[in-house]
């Protein structure tokens, strides 16, 4: 084994929900508030760094911090758990923009690219100022998924449909314009594209469904290529952009279609399942360069059986060749949905607190630690969990 991770300060990492957009009923939603993380983020770090989680995604709420206007800043919704992270030694990949912003910053809007690159370089400039070091992060969030429930499905901002190209050209020049801001004012500032990994087949022997799922194959790929330059290069994207490929991984993102659309997720039994290490080395092949499983999980009972298959498939990718520098639990922290505001029970660490502690998912929790020691053994070294 010559290959090791090198990008987080632990192979498992943990991200908190901070979904911020408004949906297409006019709610704004945030999910770090809904959630008391921003509250409790320290609480929160120390507690995952007791399952040898010392690195996390976590996000800054556009839409709070400029909530007063062009120009006017206020970091308090954001500066707390930067100094919380200081405090608990714990490593951030901070996503930017999870969907939202400002309500007063059109998204269609010209301003929009030079607005978000600024709010951007103000953001690295108090990340380095508070922590000593030059940000990891994210600038826009799931690109891909953005053009397609804010552009194409009217689900939520910009709530538009039919849009969806326009929609990934904007959030591709928004995040061409920070990364490059960024990185002049704050060097060393690493960027990561984090984006849906998905396989979508047609019905057996049905040949108009061809089309529709080679088409929506291809499309995972446009983020990714516009940001390096290799498709739409009007648009300014090179291969430096991008420090690291995040790839996220549920088990709903695989789908057979009936008549064009998404009729049903496909079992992982069912034969046209492509294995993960199958989709990672896909992803690396066309990119060369370093990969991580950004986001993954189930809801309920089953949360500690998809940890053992993700994780023996990244094993099995790296076997392969496949550089994979970490898996993210996402979430780690359970919360409330999107829709409905039920609960979701997918995290190593429940909602609400008992005692001043998060309740523990114990089944998921002795299977993450298994898989510490299972990778620890893989890579050579002493497992996480221990250390």
């Amino acid at each position: 084994m010559t290959f090791r991770p090198s990008l987080f300060r632990s192979f498992f990492l943990g991200g908190f929900e901070c979904s911020t957009h408004r949906r297409n009923d006019g709610r704004r939603l945030d999910l770090i508030a809904a959630t008391r993380h921003d509250l409790l983020a320290e609480e929160d770090y120390r507690q995952v760094a007791e399952h040898g989680i010392r690195a996390v995604r976590d996000g800054v709420r556009w839409h709070l911090v400029q909530a007063a206007g062009p120009g006017q800043y206020d970091w308090s919704p954001v500066q707390p758990m930067l100094q919380a992270a200081s405090r608990t030694g714990t490593q951030v990949v901070w996503d930017l923009c999870h969907y939202g912003w400002p309500d007063w910053l059109d998204f269609f809007s010209p301003d929009f690219v030079s607005r978000f690159a600024e709010y951007a370089v103000r953001f690295a400039e108090l990340a380095r100022a508070e922590t000593g070091q030059a940000p990891t992060l994210c600038p826009l969030n799931e690109i891909s998924f953005l053009a397609w429930a804010g552009g194409e499905t009217g689900h939520f901002n910009p709530c538009t449909r039919g849009r969806g190209p326009e929609v990934k050209r904007q959030a591709v020049a928004a995040t061409l314009a920070a990364t490059r801001a960024m990185r002049q004012a704050v060097p060393g500032t690493r960027v990561f594209a984090v984006e849906p990994l998905i396989n979508t087949v047609g019905r057996p022997h049905v040949v108009e469904d061809i089309a529709p799922s080679e088409a929506r194959n291809a499309g995972m790929w446009e983020a990714w290529d516009m940001l390096l330059g290799r498709q739409a290069p009007e648009l300014g994207g090179s291969e430096d952009v991008l420090d690291a490929i995040g790839v996220n991984f549920y088990w709903n993102n695989q789908w057979w279609l009936h008549e064009g659309r998404d009729a049903a997720p496909l079992s992982v039994f069912d034969e046209r399942w492509v294995p993960l290490r199958e989709l990672l080395a896909k992803v690396y092949a066309h990119f060369q360069r370093p990969i991580f499983v950004a986001e993954t999980s189930i809801e309920g009972d089953r949360r500690a059986l998809w940890l053992r298959y993700v994780a023996e498939e990244v094993r099995e990718a790296i076997r392969a060749g496949v550089p994979v520098e970490g898996i993210c639990l996402y979430p780690v922290l359970s919360h409330p949905g999107w829709d409905n505001d039920r609960y979701c029970p997918n995290g190593l660490l429940e909602m609400e607190p008992r005692n001043g502690r998060r309740p523990v998912h114990a089944p998921l929790a002795r299977e993450l630690r298994r898989q510490q020691q299972d990778f620890a053994e893989f890579f050579g070294e002493r497992s996480e969990a221990a250390a």
